[in-house]
This record gives structure tokens, sequence and C-alpha cells, in this order.
């Protein structure tokens, strides 16, 4: 390589105070004695530790440093990489790869300033490469981990293969009974290709923060989706000969019935991974092509219940703080499923308890188990509905009742009674906005004196996705994209994509939200029967900021991008 490269990585060093000039000057006659990187040099000299060489180097060229200590030299087992980079071309040139996202690979190298190796490898594998820098030694380590594992999981799926593939012939052909393959089907659900399968599959969701698996079968194919901030991506599927033995497989693991397949299932399973307790839903349903499985993954450790850092204006929290401490009254949250009313839910309660209230859920399910609060499973095939449940909640002197979802006039006039004889009733609507909420309880059987005196406050929410902090974007929008938006700043930001953000630009969500107080003023209007365009004129004039509003206010703060503001606020304004 160029001796002005070797020059800057050693200026680098000795302005990070690690060698001298002199020690530079007899690492560079070595390097050229030798035939070797400098920074070989400086090690084999003693001048330098591996470690404190690269971790510097990363942090002068802003490139992320992975380490095995750290865990984040890991990787991805289900994404293929072992057929992109194969194991003799990454010994040979100390390189890993980590992940793939659609057209864009993250390598782990021991010189990221090595752009021929660069762009060796875009040619290689036909992606754009993301360099992190980590040590030649530990990346020959997870090399041999890595490989040794990838061939050993290719030739028990290789056996797998060749034994299913007769069976699908002959359940094809009708030489085999469906019913009498059962046992079958157990025994190739519990083999350690498929067991490893899922395990991957699992695993790496859970690596890559997502709140859904999606495992959907097609006539040719599976499609395996993850969804990731609210948005779905393609993962690549295993072979469409496995699916059975997968969705047995999850079957077995969360108690379901193995043998029904023409009826939907549900149910549940603990795992731990690394010592976090995490909980993840399973349900299963019958399509034309076979059985689709949705694992929606609750990572409990990942998740903070706290109003003051979900995404609330100051003046929003102020006014759904009144209204929590009110001693009777109705607060609904509302929005579409997936919106984060029941997170909201469950930190108002995390704030709100106290050792002198008596509080209790009626919850389909139960999400999130809070210590001090007692929690109600909805069991409707024994009769333990939201109405049965809120009946015998009246007997056990309740102060604060949360009714995890108003479906019907029956459990309505409930919430609504108890909120009128001096409880405090928290609950959700699916509505869109927070006006609607009050026409949809009229809608529902309610009559408008009841609701008027009744509700305390309603709450529209969605999430929006954050832009990753590292890597956004600024930019000056242009005329035509502000067409009809008026915006406080001239200054916007917009995704990019880096290896912390897995290269799709944004990492977490925060809640937008409008927030509807019911003043005097509004019982009025909802007792004349006043229609949803007055109530929310109204709430307007009172100072109510819209979902649109808050979208925009969250994009000029660089929270996130306006096209993802302007996406999930779409016909609220």
């Amino acid at each position: 390589m160029p001796q002005e490269k070797y020059l800057r990585l050693g200026e680098l060093l000795i302005k990070e105070g690690l060698i001298n000039a002199a020690q530079l000057e007899k690492a560079i006659v070595l390097q050229r004695q030798e035939g070797i990187r400098l920074g070989e040099a400086l090690i084999k000299l003693g001048f330098i530790k591996e470690e404190q060489m690269v971790a510097i180097l990363g942090k002068q060229l802003n490139i992320p440093y992975f380490s095995l200590g750290t865990g984040m030299l890991k990787p991805a087992a289900d994404q293929g990489l072992q057929n992109l980079i194969s194991q003799d071309f990454a010994l040979k040139n100390s390189v890993l790869p980590l992940s793939r996202t659609l057209r864009s690979l993250t390598v782990a190298m021991s010189d990221p300033l090595d752009l021929i190796l660069i762009d060796n490898l875009k040619k290689l594998t036909g992606c754009e490469i993301n360099p992190v820098i980590a040590t030649r030694s530990d990346i020959g380590k997870t090399i041999e981990e890595f490989y040794g594992r990838s061939k050993m999981l290719e030739t028990a799926v290789e056996e797998s293969y060749n034994i299913s593939t007769g069976e699908t012939a002959a359940v094809e052909a009708g030489l085999m009974d469906e019913e009498l393959s059962l046992d079958k089907l157990i025994a190739r659900a519990e083999e350690a290709p498929v067991v490893k399968l899922v395990d991957l599959i699992i695993r790496q969701a859970i690596n890559e923060r997502a709140s859904d698996i999606h495992l959907e079968p097609f006539k040719e194919k599976i499609c395996l989706r993850y969804r990731i901030d609210g948005k779905l991506y393609e993962i690549p599927p295993p072979a469409k000969h496995l699916h059975l033995p997968i969705i047995s497989r999850i079957k077995i693991l969360a108690k379901l019935d193995i043998a029904e397949k023409r009826l939907p299932q549900d149910g549940a399973i603990l795992v731990r991974i690394d010592e976090r307790p995490i909980d993840i839903r399973v349900s299963i349903i019958p399509t034309i092509y076979g059985e689709k499985g949705v694992l929606r993954i609750l990572d409990r450790s990942s998740v903070v219940l706290d109003l003051n850092q979900m995404g609330f204006d100051p003046k929003q929290l102020e006014l759904m703080r009144i209204a929590i401490n009110a001693p009777y009254g109705l607060v609904f949250m509302t929005g579409p499923t997936g919106s984060g009313k029941t997170t909201t839910l469950s930190a108002i309660l995390s704030e709100i308890k106290s050792p002198t209230k008596n509080i209790i859920t009626i919850e389909d399910p139960v999400e999130y188990k809070i210590e001090g609060i007692n929690q109600v499973q909805v069991k409707p095939e024994i009769g333990l509905t939201f109405a049965s449940a809120l009946r015998s909640f009246l007997r056990q002197d309740p102060d604060i009742m949360l009714v995890g979802e108003v479906r019907d006039l029956e459990t309505a006039q409930i919430c609504i009674r108890s909120a009128l004889t001096g409880h405090l009733v928290l609950s959700t609507l699916h509505t869109n906005d927070a006006p609607t909420a009050v026409t949809r309880l009229i809608d529902i059987g309610i009559e408008p004196f009841m609701v008027a005196p009744s509700l305390l406050l309603v709450v529209a929410q969605r999430l929006l996705r954050k832009l990753c902090p590292e890597c956004k974007q600024a930019y000056e929008p242009a005329a035509e994209q502000l067409r009809n938006i008026k915006l406080k700043t001239e200054l916007l930001y917009k995704p990019k994509g880096c290896p912390k953000c897995n290269q799709l630009g944004y990492r977490g969500r925060t809640c937008i939200a409008e927030v509807m107080v019911i003043n005097e003023e509004m019982q009025h209007y909802i007792n004349q029967g006043a229609s949803f365009q007055k109530i929310r004129e109204v709430a307007r004039a009172n100072g109510m900021q819209t979902l649109y509003e808050s979208g925009i206010k969250k994009a000029e703060a660089g929270i996130t991008s306006l096209e993802e503001a302007l996406s999930v606020t779409f016909g609220a304004e």
C-alpha cells in the first residue's frame, strides 16, 4: 500500500500518544524489510497492542469498533453470508461478513483503509460495503466459529431435504395419509436442523429488534419477514419443504395442537436470551397453501415504561397527568392496532400505582406484568370476558380499573357507570383520532348525557420511526416538497443508513399524539349531540394539537423525517 497511508496511520498513533516518532521510524523499516503492514510491524516490535491500534484507528476514522468482548462481532447465521464471502477469502484477507440488508453488506475488517480490498468485496458480493473495524485475532477466531457452524447447519438441512423430499412426493401422489404421517411430522419437528433453524429465526429477530416474525407459505416458496420499527422487511427464507416441520416445531414450543390444521390457534413461548426473559405470542392461521405463523416478540428488558420517555410534548404530559391523577372519571387511549396504546397505559399505571390505591386490570392479553397491580387475563372460552370481569371488579373495592378495550355496549356501560360512581377507569378504543371517540361511544349505544360527565380525557396516538442519530443527514427541502406545509425551520433531516441502524436509517420509535380535554364547554356540546366536526372544532379552539401538527414538530426537531411524519399522519389534517 502507499507509504502516505502508513504515515497517516503513524501520525494518528503519535497524536494519541501511543507511539513516538523514533518507534514509527523503526516500524517503517521493519515493514519495508518484511513486506508487512505498518500496524503489524508496530505490534511485532511490541510498541503497541493490537486492540489499542484498532480502537484508535476506528475512533479517528469514525468507523465502529467491534470486538468479541462486546458480543458485537457476531455474524447473522441465517442470511447466507457464507455464500457471499468464502471462508478462504475471509481468512486470507481478514474480513468477516456480519449482516446483510437489501443491497448493503456490513463487513468487519482489520484494515478498513484498504480501498482495493473494499472494491474487491463490492465486486465479489454485488453489495455496497459498510466496513467496521476489528482486530485480526478476533476476526480469525470468529471466522473459524462461524464458517464451521454454517457448514454443519448446511449439511443438516441437506440431509433433511433429501428425506422430506421423498415424503412430500408421496403425499402429493396420494400414497401417504396425512393423519398417518403425524408421528413422522412430530419427529421431523424435533430433528436438529429444524430445531436450530427455528432457534436462529427467533434469535436473529430479537437481535434485529423485530417486534414480529411472519412465516408465510405460498405455492412454491416460503416468505419470511421481520417487522422492525413498524415496517416489514423480507429475510432470506428456509426451503419450502421445511415449512411443515418449522410450523410444527413452533406449535410444540407454544403447546398448541400439532394435529389441528383447519382452525386458528394461539399460544405463547417464554425464552431466555443472554439471561433476558422474552415473551413470544404465537398465532397460527390456515391459508390455502398451509398454515401461516406470526410470532409477536415482547422483550421486556428493552421497554421502558416511563411517560417522560414516550415522546409526548410537555404540555400534553401535563394534561394527561391532571386526568390520570383525578379521583374518578374515564380516560381513553385511541388509535389503530400497533400504535402503542397498551404501552402508554402500562406506563400510566407504573406512574400512578401506590400502596394506597387498589388497581385492577382486565386485558387481552396481559403484555406487561407490573409489580403491585392485580392483572387478569381475558378467557372467553370459560366466560371470562371484559364485561363479566368488570362486574366482579366492582366487588373488589377498586380505586382504578384498566379495561384492555371497549368493544361492545355492555363493556362501555359498565365503564361509564364505574367512572360516574367514583372510580378512575382507563381503556382503549379503535378510532383514528381523539374527537371520534365521543361519537364512537354514542354510536355503540351510550347516551350523550352519560358520556359528557364521565369522560375526562381522550388521547389519540401513533408511532413514528426515529432517525438514527449516528447517520441522519441534514438537507434543505425543495419548494415542491413543502407545498401546503408550513415549517419553522429551513433544515430537515433524512435517513442514510449505517451499521448501528443496520442500514435502515431509522432506529427505534417515538409517539405523536393529540390530547383532547373534556372541559365544561366540551360537555355542553356532547350533551347537545354535536357532530364530530363540531367537537373537533371546539377541541382545536381549546388548544388541542393534532396528530399532523405533532408529527411536523418531530420532523422540525430532527427526530424523524418529513416523509415518515406525513406517511403516518396521512389524512389526519
